[in-house]
């Protein structure tokens, strides 16, 4: 019997023509699959209704055909039923899927469906709001906010705001706890990562594993101008943990404190967090389809 496939396309992804997406769709699924089901979404939140509804037919796969805020809004639906995770990245960033292996090309991302097998993977919660490839707060976090302002999309836009954003933004104090932990520290970004990168491959937890039950915590301090360049350079080298500005934790819960409400984000996706805030890891929560092993 074929395989009930779904497609949850966001036209605001990345910034390429989304018009031809079906058609290619279509053409390079295999017959594996019965005919899929494509949609686009019209709104903040829409995919995660479309999935919702995918999941109570009883598709066998529903397929986040965006980048990694797609890939949340879908996967939130999909956490503990029987449906897959399929993703095709268009979005700026793509940190899970390059985390898993997933061909940026997109002919090639729709070709591995044809020969992909699930695994279990983790995800993480911030306050109760799930999350899958990174959350956090300091600059990647007001980043992601100034982005999300700018009516331009893509990576050369998201460093300018990075470039412009450094000489502006200031690090702010933090209490850290955990099993184990208990830390004071001043941070520039602070990171909790389920998957090894923010997107783009830069590696900012590069061990880590979302098959580990673990988060990786990623603390950046302050840094003179002089160090951007071997910091950008360990970030996509896979060595940033081992850089002199970097602090590196693992714990499966933290609880973080902080001096005062401000931006935060998960997969990307800016918003608003109260002074405490709990992070934590759920295991084996997500089938993923990933490269079939042989």
């Amino acid at each position: 019997m074929n395989k009930k496939i779904a497609f949850i396309i966001n036209p605001f992804s990345g910034t390429g023509r989304k018009e031809d997406l079906p058609a290619l769709i279509q053409a390079g699924l295999d017959q594996h699959f019965s005919k899929p089901e494509i949609v686009f979404t019209a709104y903040r939140g829409h995919a995660t209704e479309l999935a919702k509804s995918f999941v109570a037919k009883g598709f066998d796969i529903v397929v986040a055909v965006g980048g990694d805020g797609t890939v949340n809004e879908v996967a939130r639906s999909l956490i503990h039923s029987d449906t897959l995770l399929g993703i095709i990245p268009i979005g700026s960033g793509n940190g899970l899927a390059r985390h898993l292996g997933i061909p940026m090309n997109l002919r090639k991302a729709i070709q591995q469906l044809n020969q992909s097998e699930p695994i279990l993977m983790d995800y993480g919660l911030v306050n109760e709001r799930p999350f899958f490839c990174t959350c956090g707060t300091g600059f990647d976090a007001y980043v992601s906010t100034e982005f999300a302002k700018g009516k331009r999309r893509g990576i050369m836009s998201y460093i300018e705001k990075i470039i412009t954003g450094y000489f502006s933004y200031k690090s702010q104090n933090y209490h850290i706890l955990g099993e184990g932990i208990d830390l004071d520290v001043k941070a520039f970004v602070l990171t909790f990562a389920n998957a090894s990168q923010w997107g783009n491959n830069a590696y900012i937890a590069p061990q880590a594993s979302v098959q580990d039950g673990q988060i990786d915590i990623s603390i950046m301090s302050n840094f003179p101008v002089i160090a951007i360049p071997t910091l950008a350079l360990n970030l996509f080298a896979k060595n940033i943990d081992k850089d002199l500005f970097m602090t590196s934790l693992r714990a499966k819960s933290i609880v973080l404190q902080r001096e005062e409400s401000g931006p935060f984000h998960y997969d990307g996706e800016p918003y608003e967090e109260g002074k405490e805030i709990v992070i934590e890891t759920i295991a084996d929560g997500l089938k993923v389809l990933v490269k079939k092993r042989f």
